[in-house]
């Protein structure tokens, strides 16, 4: 029974992946691309790996698992938004038409800037 459950939830997990490969290709900006890559990849990824470990059981590869889903947790945000946040100093703008830019409102203005 442990094996049928963890094949749906890895195979669930795959489809979030798929999407999320799919809305890297056709989403517009480097922004909403980051949005896609860390909110469905990220679940799918965590979804396969829980797949696993249901399949397996709480044993070696389970356990490791586990882990590596609390490593991909984790990093997976962080460095999605150390990429946008660099993306956005660097001065790559949003796709047109944007709606609105709050992170351009919420800082301070630069001495010297103009």
């Amino acid at each position: 029974m442990n094996e049928q459950i963890g094949i749906v939830i890895i195979v669930v997990g795959l489809l979030f992946d798929v999407f999320g490969c799919i809305g890297l290709v056709r989403l517009p900006d480097i922004y909403t691309r980051l949005q896609a890559a860390t909110k469905s990849v990220t679940l799918g990824t965590c979804m396969i790996l829980i797949g696993v470990c249901v399949y397996t059981g709480l044993g070696p590869t389970g356990v490791k698992a586990l882990i590596c889903m609390l490593f991909v947790l984790v990093t997976s945000p962080t460095a999605a938004h150390a990429i946008a946040r660099g993306a956005y100093k660097f001065g790559v703008k949003l796709a047109e038409p944007k709606v609105v830019d709050r992170y351009a409102d919420a800082q301070p203005e630069e001495a010297g800037a103009e």
